[in-house]
Parts: C-alpha cells; sequence; structure tokens
C-alpha cells in the first residue's frame, strides 16, 4: 500500500508525522516544565503556611505544656489549612504525638513517617511523600520555645500535586487552540513541501528517475564516442567507458573535479563562453581528440558543461576515405573530359588524313603523362599526395591553369602531428585558394608549388599570378568564416589550414600584392622538442 503511494503523498505524510512527533515530544517538555513550576510554587507556599503555624504563639506554648481535651489548636491550624487551600495541616510534639490533623481519628496518634527525621533536629525542608491519596509535597518547619530557645514540635503542612491529566485539563483552552493551529500550518506546509519537491523532480516518480539514471548510465557506456560532463563547479558528473579508455583514467571519477582528472582539458571554458564550440582537435595528454564542447542549460542558466569526443585517428581514417573519393571522383572526371577532348583531338586528325601526326600527338600525351607520373611517383613518397597532385594538375588544365611542380621537390615522411589527412587538406586547400584567385583575370594562368624537406625542416611554397590579396585583410584571412567569396564561399579552407599549422608547430608566410598575385610559404619542424607546448585549436 505505502509503496503504490505517490512521492508527493510519502512527502506530506512522513512532514506530517514529524509535525506530530515533534508537538507530542514539546508537549512532554511543556507539561512537565509546568508540573516543575507548580511544585516549585507550592513547596513555597507550604513552608509560608508551616511557617506561620509555627510561629503562633500559642502552638508553641501548647506544645511547652500540654493539655487534655484542648481542641482551640486544631480549631486555628483548620482555620489556616481552609484560608491557605492546603491538603493537611498536622502539629507534633517531640514525641511525634499529632496535637492536630485533618481526620480528626488522626489526633493523639504517633505519626510514622520516614521523611520527618530531619524536622525535629531543627531543620526546615520541603519532602515529596506517596500516600493512600496520591503523592503529596510537605513542608516541615520546627517550632521553637522563644523563652528557653529549644525546639518544641514540628508543624507539617501537606499538598496533594496535582495529575498530568488535571494540569492538563487546566491548560485545555490553550492546549487545543496551539494543536490545532500547529496542525493546521504542519498540513499546509508538509504539502507545499511535497508539491515543490515534486516539481523539482519534474514530476517523476522515484521508480521513474531510477529507470531514467539506469537507462542514461547504459546508453553513455554503449556510446562509441567518449562522453564527459562537468557541473558549474567543475565535478565531473559523467565519464563514460569510451572516455576513460581514451584518455587513459584510472577508477572512479565521478565528484572528482575535471581539472584533476585531466589537467589539460578546455571543458571548463566553456562554462566561461557560454557557448558551443563545434568540431575543434585538442591534444590532452598523450591523445589527439576531435570535440564538441557544449554548455549544459536549465531554464536560462548554465549549470555544466559536457565534452562529446572521438578518438582523431579514427576521424581521420574516415576523413581520408572520404577525402580520397572525393579525390578520386574529382580526378575522374577531370581525366574524362581531358580524355575525350584528347580523343576528338585523334579522330579529327584521322578523318583529315593525317594520321601520322595523329599517331605523333599519342605518342606525345603518353610520354607527357608517363614523365609526370613517374617524376611524381619517385620525388614524392605519399602515394595520397601523389594522387591529389595528378587530379589538381588535370584540374589545372580544363581551368586553363598552369600548375608547375617544382623539379627539385622532395617528400619523405611527414613531420611529427601531421598525417596524410592533414597533408592532403593543407596541399588541396591551397592549390584550390590559387585557382580561385586566378579566374578570369588574365591569359597566363600559372601556379608553382615546391614542397621540399630535410631532416628539420619541411617546407611548403605556393605562388600564383592572381588578383593577389589586399593588405587590409591579410590579418583575417586564416580567421574561421572569413571569406572574401560573397555567399558562395564558407571562409573554412584557410581557416583549416591556419588549424594545421598550429597542430604541427609551423608557421605562415604570405606575401600578396593585388593585381600580381600572391606567395604562401609554410614550414614544419620535422620533430617537436619535449618542451614544445602543442596549443589545442579552439
Amino acid at each position: 500500500m505505502l509503496q503504490r503511494l505517490k512521492i508527493n503523498w510519502k512527502i506530506a505524510f512522513l512532514s506530517f508525522g514529524i509535525v506530530v512527533f515533534s508537538l507530542l515530544i514539546g508537549g512532554t517538555i511543556l507539561v512537565g516544565s509546568i508540573i516543575s513550576l507548580k511544585e516549585d510554587e507550592l513547596g513555597r507556599r507550604l513552608l509560608v503556611t508551616a511557617r506561620t503555624v509555627a510561629q503562633m504563639p500559642e502552638v508553641a506554648s501548647r506544645l511547652s505544656s500540654p493539655q487534655q481535651n484542648d481542641t482551640s489548636m486544631q480549631a486555628a491550624a483548620e482555620r489556616i489549612r481552609i484560608i491557605n487551600d492546603v491538603t493537611y495541616i498536622v502539629v507534633m510534639d517531640m514525641n511525634r504525638l499529632r496535637l492536630t490533623h485533618p481526620v480528626e481519628s488522626n489526633i493523639g496518634t504517633y505519626s510514622k513517617g520516614s521523611d520527618e527525621g530531619p524536622a525535629f533536629a531543627e531543620h526546615t525542608y520541603i519532602a515529596r511523600a506517596k500516600g493512600e491519596l496520591g503523592t503529596a509535597l510537605r513542608a516541615f518547619v520546627p517550632v521553637m520555645n522563644t523563652d528557653e530557645h529549644t525546639q518544641v514540635g514540628v508543624v507539617l503542612v501537606g499538598q496533594l500535586l496535582p495529575s498530568v491529566g488535571q494540569v492538563l485539563l487546566e491548560l485545555s483552552g490553550q492546549a487545543y487552540l496551539i494543536l490545532l493551529i500547529s496542525l493546521v500550518f504542519g498540513i499546509w506546509g508538509s504539502w507545499l513541501l511535497a508539491q515543490h519537491i515534486k516539481k523539482q523532480m519534474f514530476e517523476l516518480e522515484p521508480h521513474e528517475i531510477a529507470q531514467l539514471l539506469t537507462e542514461r548510465t547504459a546508453t553513455f557506456h554503449a556510446m562509441h564516442e567518449g562522453v564527459i560532463a562537468i557541473d558549474k563547479h567543475e565535478r565531473i558528473t559523467i565519464c563514460n567507458d569510451p572516455a576513460k579508455q581514451m584518455l587513459n583514467i584510472q577508477g572512479e571519477v565521478i565528484g572528482r573535479m575535471i581539472r584533476e582528472v585531466v589537467p589539460d582539458t578546455r571543458l571548463p571554458e566553456i562554462l566561461v563562453l557560454n557557448q558551443p564550440i563545434y568540431n575543434k582537435e585538442l591534444q590532452i595528454g598523450h591523445a589527439v581528440i576531435m570535440s564538441n564542447r557544449v554548455p549544459i542549460t536549465v531554464k536560462g542558466q548554465t549549470v555544466g558543461a559536457v565534452a562529446i569526443f572521438r578518438d582523431r585517428t579514427e576521424v581521420a581514417q574516415m576523413a581520408e576515405e572520404l577525402t580520397g573519393v572525393r579525390t578520386f571522383v574529382d580526378a575522374l572526371r577531370v581525366q574524362n573530359h581531358e580524355y575525350m577532348n584528347k580523343l576528338h583531338t585523334i579522330g579529327g586528325l584521322i578523318q583529315l588524313g593525317s594520321t601520322d601526326r595523329a599517331l605523333d600527338y599519342i605518342f606525345e600525351i603518353t610520354e607527357q603523362q608517363v614523365e609526370l607520373t613517374q617524376y611524381l611517383t619517385q620525388r614524392i613518397k605519399n602515394d595520397s599526395l601523389t594522387g591529389l597532385l595528378l587530379g589538381k594538375i588535370s584540374r589545372g588544365k580544363e581551368l586553363g591553369i598552369t600548375l608547375e611542380i617544382d623539379r627539385q621537390s622532395h617528400l619523405e615522411h611527414l613531420p611529427e602531428r601531421i598525417d596524410d589527412h592533414d597533408f592532403v587538406i593543407l596541399i588541396g586547400n591551397l592549390v584550390e585558394n590559387a585557382f580561385d584567385a586566378l579566374g578570369g583575370i588574365r591569359a597566363d594562368k600559372r601556379i608553382f608549388l615546391s614542397i621540399e624537406q630535410d631532416e628539420e625542416v619541411l617546407s611548403i611554397l605556393v605562388e600564383d599570378n592572381g588578383c593577389g590579396i589586399d593588405s587590409a585583410i591579410q590579418e583575417k584571412i586564416f580567421e574561421q568564416g572569413f571569406t572574401t567569396k560573397g555567399s558562395g564561399g564558407r571562409g573554412i579552407g584557410l581557416y583549416l589550414i591556419a588549424s594545421i599549422v598550429r597542430k604541427g608547430d609551423g608557421s605562415i608566410v604570405v606575401d600578396s600584392k593585388p593585381a600580381e598575385g600572391t606567395s604562401i610559404f609554410i614550414s614544419f619542424p620535422m620533430r617537436l622538442s619535449q618542451e614544445t607546448n602543442v596549443p589545442g585549436v579552439g
């Protein structure tokens, strides 16, 4: 039955139960305090009454010289008892003989109370005794003979203590009002608290939250991408298994500070920037990753950040496959167009009867193609780059642009941190930008490409005689999104070049004059020193 109740009812009942329990505890303490105060007040009143009786001259004189059948002391004691509203007043001589008592049959009998002893040694005190009528509070005061300064008797004044029920009965009016107000506000407050907690839990029940947590955890660990999330205090809230494997994280990290677990992460900066950063390459420890970092917002407030990333090697492999397919398709398209033109030329020569000329033309173009292919294969020890250059040369012929490869070009292997994919993107974008700069401005359109390498440095030079770059915008050309091509450009080519150069700790030098052309020189160190700090991009 209890398990089927909704969480808001459970919280309401629990809160109300706490209120009722608190009222019981508080009421018990309050009643105890009231009884204690009443006892103190009653004790003082009993002592005053006992002293009043003990200081009456006739009491001391009668105790000093007792008389038979003297009822005046009983009448005086009874009168004082009624006036002071006490249960009984007993006057005893030194032999504990009762001279007064509210029950007349007890007059003339001897008292045997266990708490009376100190009173016959001139002590004044208050004691508690339990009798047939209930628990009573008793005040003892010795009676002194003022003439002889000796004790002649004891006055005992007693009053029955009120029971707990009598105290509650006296407080019934106030107690009921306090109880009613407390219960009303307790029920109201408990319900408001339950509703607030239910709202904070997005109206979900505990079993629904547990199911969501289980599903979310399983989903995060089943993802192929690494996922790390932090709260606004930079504590890790999510770290799935792929993230631990990619970043070599050991043990449980939930609740720990992100800077302690991954010191060189760039995730906390998202809390400051408060905007997402997509598809950025980062160097974290020995891992190179492609990362998307996004702030987590709740009701317009940034409460954390999450990073979703993949090993760059896998991304590079996929990109290389896509780039290779695209380059292959472009090369086939260009070669198909070029071969169609050559076939048309050969066909025209044959129709004109110039068979010898046609044969010479075939040998010429075959020799040129074989010589170019052999040269690139021997000098450039990278198949991806060789294929790219062959495609770009053919593409240039189609556009009426001569792409000249420096005969001294040489490439054995790539620098550290630069892979085939990076180099293809770098050379491809440099050449494509040169093609764009040569669009329709002159008849003699030329691009010069040089790649030189030794043990220390890899250098790349691309020159064109195109439109050039205005000096006012040369500093902006490597910014993401900046383009001079209007709505047709995305401003990504030169930005990718700059990102790859930063990754390899290289440098870029641009020399350009409007209407004369542009020269871009890029160099990379072949080996990075251990002290080199390669900054992440983004």
